[in-house]
């Protein structure tokens, strides 16, 4: 029975020999550093890292758990100390436009000098500003001034008083400024004189005042004019007196940044500032709490020491202990995490704020050097998104404090200059994310291209397996875990071939290997011994499925309770086992199914019931219509196929997806249809095509392991087994249970490439072939199929109609038009698109 199709003990896995290490314990091994097995990745990572060019940005695509997160930090730190430390940023008051603070570059580690160099100044400023305007030398030039002033005054009041003796006035200076006063018999009046005067005096007087007053605007300007000539000579006189001071502080300053054209602008504006304020720099007698009660409700300007908060500097970024270029990792790049944030004070209820609370996000620590950020988390997060997009696109970041989570009453806010950025942004995620983006995100494509993806597997070779030794090794010595034998090592290569699904592979999820190490090392430090063996590593895979496979024990329970039907034994016409794997949650295990068919006369076509009752996945879907176009390939070049058949899978409830049981349906459709039984005792898995090829399904060994499971369990009689695609045999890697039982001719696995091979070892007869003449081999399976597909296709003689005169060419219409017009039975194609 197709003997040479069966599959060799050998073939069922791919085992690692012990022997092949030629190390004691993996304590022999030197430690690796990196990742094994990635070199596309690589080479695409270090290519993104080297273009500094606008736009090459980086994508890492790949799986959870494949060494990418730490791969990628451990490369871009080696390409960071290659860089130079980037420079400080300052923030500065823009005394032209407080609202409007000055972003400052200055170079690396000077930041923290400079902040120091100007509050020494303006803490020596306001000392020497005190002694000055304190000074025997200050106090004679300002006499000097108001003594010039005094006699200019004297001047102007004595031409005043001369006019004013005309109308009976005097011009006498007070603390409030000249006042006239009346005169009587050429003298002031006093308060009682002016009181007795009469009506008619007062007319008079007044109409005297009046005319003074028109005689006298000369004068009264003039006076004004030394008034202010004093001011200015006094103002001019403390400019000369402090600027002097200024420049000898600042000067020093300027010359040691002479090469930064930023800080000597703003050393200009610091200087002038300081000119416009010397009043603030004066030594004043401060009101105490005893003479004003209200001293302590001053907020703000009130405040006298709060007026030389203006030059305090804010050191926004500090690089002063770096020594190359930084990489940061932000693990939550929310807008302000990212872009920078402005704090607020609360002030008496009112929120205030000003350039000394503006605060770096990750863009500007990362300046000058690589930001790595997690996709999942910064596309959770769309102001961030789009502020990181708009940042690069600019090549500068903008601190937009408009975006705020409170809801707080802010009476002002500022809005920062923004500040200038070269930074390499290197994103980690999946692939489908990279796709969405790149489909559906124009300025993604302009921002990230280069693509740097993670394989999920890596060459079985001995490279690898080698370096994955070493890993084991690594592992053990950073988490100071038992080292490992040639034995323990083996396994988890052999477990690792499984992960990958491939005799050739090994997979590239590390973090999963490195979990299964940490769990043998436990069981090792369990039975107290000093080296993880092959039977520790065996008890921590036994450990890690056990707490995951409640589920196929309860299933597995069903079948030998007999609560889900299933033969392994015997032969059945329409019915045959096929293999399913069913996921929960980490673990996944393979489910056998009944699959059973019924076929009668009828034009429906084939009826998927699992479709009809809306448990079936799209793909299964198709995979049942595959099952028609190979039926009209193979029995329908000279004839319609006129037939009903209904497929299900029994005692299925909760849904079934995928075409891995497309070969499996047409077997059981073929038995039925030709009515030879199909050996109970072999289960099917299997994509087929309309050519009746088959082809490569998932999940092969859990398939193969759950039938044995419940072949085993019902007891092996040596004729169970189980039918794969030609194509899966290098991906066996089976449980040294089953390959045990396959060398001892207890269980067999055959591989085939063609449905017509599959149903001669179910049936015992050939598929069968058509001859010279269009006709199947007699007695083969399609011989039978083809015979009672005719069979169908007749209908029967009591539904004949009687001869009758011939029908015009009119009413002479093909079946499936009639169909078409008859909608409470449509024709295949329309009832398998519905």
């Amino acid at each position: 029975m197709m003997e040479f199709l069966k599959l060799k003990p050998e073939q069922l896995n791919n085992k690692c020999e012990p022997k092949r290490f030629e190390f004691k314990t993996t304590e022999d091994l030197p430690p690796i550093r990196g990742i094994i097995g990635q070199e596309r990745a690589k080479k695409a990572l270090l290519f993104g890292l080297n273009v500094t060019k606008k736009g090459y940005n980086i994508y890492v695509s790949g799986q959870w758990g494949t060494g990418r997160n730490s791969f990628v930090n451990m490369l871009t730190e080696e390409q960071a100390i290659k860089q130079p430390a980037p420079p400080d940023w300052l923030y500065v008051n823009n005394f032209k436009d407080q609202y409007h603070p000055i972003a400052i570059k200055i170079d690396n580690g000077e930041g923290k000098n400079f902040i120091k160099y100007v509050e020494r100044s303006i803490r020596f400023l306001r000392k020497g500003m005190e002694e000055i305007f304190s000074s025997r030398d200050y106090e004679n030039a300002r006499q000097k001034l108001v003594e010039e002033y005094n006699i200019h005054s004297a001047n102007v009041i004595e031409k005043l008083n001369t006019v004013g003796e005309k109308y009976g006035f005097l011009f006498s200076l007070s603390e409030k400024g000249i006042v006239s006063i009346p005169l009587k018999e050429g003298k002031p009046m006093n308060e009682e004189e002016y009181k007795a005067i009469t009506q008619e005096e007062y007319e008079t007087m007044m109409g005297n005042s009046q005319k003074l007053n028109l005689e006298t605007i000369d004068l009264f300007n003039r006076l004004r004019l030394e008034e202010e000539n004093l001011r200015t000579k006094l103002k001019s006189l403390d400019e000369q007196m402090g600027r002097h001071l200024v420049k000898f502080h600042l000067d020093a300053i300027k010359e040691k940044y002479k090469n930064n054209d930023d800080i000597k602008r703003y050393l200009e504006f610091l200087e002038e500032d300081i000119i416009e304020n010397l009043d603030a720099f004066k030594q004043e007698e401060q009101e105490t709490e005893e003479q004003n009660p209200l001293a302590m409700f001053a907020v703000g300007q009130q405040n006298p020491e709060a007026f030389f908060e203006r030059y305090r500097i804010n050191l926004f970024v500090d690089n002063s202990e770096k020594k190359s270029a930084p990489v940061v990792f932000e693990s939550n790049p929310t807008y302000f995490n990212l872009a920078g944030s402005i704090e607020y004070l609360n002030e008496m209820g009112v929120m205030k704020t000003d350039y000394t609370m503006i605060k770096p996000g990750a863009l500007h620590r990362a300046n000058g050097g690589y930001l790595i950020l997690l996709a999942k988390d910064i596309l959770a997060n769309p102001y961030a998104w789009k502020s990181l997009k708009r940042s690069l696109l600019d090549e500068s970041v903008s601190i937009d404090s408009r975006i705020t989570s409170s809801g707080a009453l802010v009476s002002h806010t500022i809005k920062p200059q923004p500040i200038s950025i070269d930074v390499k942004v290197i994103i980690i995620g999946d692939y489908y994310t990279y796709s969405l983006l790149n489909a559906y995100d124009e300025e993604f494509q302009k921002l990230f291209k280069v693509m740097a993806d993670f394989d999920e597997d890596m060459e079985r070779n001995d490279e690898n397996i080698t370096k994955f030794a070493r890993f084991i090794s690594t592992k053990c010595e950073m988490d100071n875990l038992n080292h490992f034998m040639p034995d323990a090592v083996a396994m988890l290569v052999d477990h690792a071939t499984r992960l990958a699904d491939d005799q050739t592979k090994l997979t590239a999820h590390l973090k999963t290997l490195g979990d299964i190490v940490i769990e043998a090392d436990a069981w090792a430090n369990y039975y107290k011994e000093d080296l993880v063996k092959v039977e520790h590593v065996k008890k921590a895979l036994d450990e890690r499925k056990y707490r995951a496979n409640k589920y196929e024990e309860q299933t597995m329970a069903l079948f030998e309770e007999g609560t889900y039907l299933m033969d392994v034994t015997g032969y059945k016409v329409g019915e045959i086992n096929g293999l399913a794997v069913v996921g929960a949650g980490m673990y996944s295990f393979g489910k056998p199914s009944k699959i059973t068919v019924s076929t009668y006369q009828g034009r429906s076509g084939i009826i998927n019931i699992e479709r009809e009752a809306r448990t079936s996945g799209k793909i299964h879907d198709k995979g049942v219509m595959i099952l028609t176009g190979y039926l009209g390939s193979m029995f329908a070049q000279d004839r319609p196929l006129a037939l009903t058949a209904s497929i299900v899978f029994e005692q299925l409830y909760s849904g079934v997806d995928g075409d891995s049981a497309s070969s499996t349906e047409l077997y059981a459709l073929l038995s039925d249809l030709s009515g030879v039984p199909i050996n109970q005792s072999i289960a099917v898995t299997g994509s087929i095509n309309q050519r009746g090829m088959i082809q490569p399904i998932g999940g092969v060994n859990e398939k193969i392991e759950g039938y044995f499971k419940v072949c085993k369990m019902k007891g092996l009689n040596g004729e169970q087994g189980v039918i794969i695609p030609r194509q899966n045999v290098k991906n066996l890697m089976l449980d040294p249970e089953i390959v045990t039982a396959v060398s001892e001719g207890k269980f067999s696995v055959w591989a085939i490439s063609h449905v017509d091979e599959g149903i001669e070892i179910l049936t015992g007869k050939p598929a069968g072939k058509r001859n010279k003449n269009g006709v199947f081999e007699k007695g083969s399976i399609h011989y039978l199929v083809d015979k009672r597909l005719k069979q169908l296709a007749t209908p029967p003689k009591s539904q004949s109609k009687p001869a009758a005169k011939a029908p015009t060419k009119a009413a002479v219409q093909p079946e499936v038009e009639k169909r078409e017009q008859e909608p409470e039975t449509p024709p295949l194609a329309d009832k398998k698109g519905q």
